[in-house]
């Protein structure tokens, strides 16, 4: 099974760490799976051994009203599909600053729209002082950039 409550991956992540394999992690609302998405989750695969993906719950999506459109179990599952991916879990925090603590991944993965360590959050950046704290690696694809925001706006509204 691939969508694991949080306790269950905390266990998987660090059994897999005892066995040397490299724990690549991948965090975000994921609200409307779209080419973007799955173009870097296959990015990031290729980063370490485990792909690990952590959803924001809905409970502190910041998108705006109306959103997340897709409750966070059907947003799990959708991610959970995909062959690249080995876990998924709902986090339990609203952002994934605990998340990266906790897990201590080796690689972190963003798109390379937060190359340069900005969005209008701030979230991008308390991430980073977290990741240097933990000693893992910040890693940004070249894919293939879509906003679920503006295609929802645009398409579904």
């Amino acid at each position: 099974m691939k969508c694991l409550d949080f306790d269950k991956l905390i266990k998987k992540v660090a059994l897999f760490k005892k066995r040397g394999k490299i724990i690549v992690l991948c965090h975000g609302c994921f609200d409307l799976m779209h080419p973007g998405h799955i173009k870097y989750f296959q990015a990031a695969k290729k980063m370490g051994d485990i792909l690990v993906v952590t959803v924001t719950p809905d409970i502190y999506v910041d998108k705006g009203p109306g959103r997340p459109v897709f409750n966070q179990t059907l947003r799990a599952e959708s991610i959970a599909a995909l062959s690249c991916v080995n876990y998924v879990a709902v986090n339990i925090w609203p952002t994934a600053e605990e998340t990266l603590r906790v897990l201590k991944p080796h690689v972190y993965v963003k798109g390379q729209e937060f190359e340069n360590l900005e969005d209008k959050t701030g979230k991008i950046q308390k991430e980073y002082e977290v990741l240097k704290a933990i000693g893992a690696q910040i890693a940004f694809t070249r894919e293939v950039v879509f906003s679920s925001t503006e295609l929802l706006n645009k398409y579904f509204k």
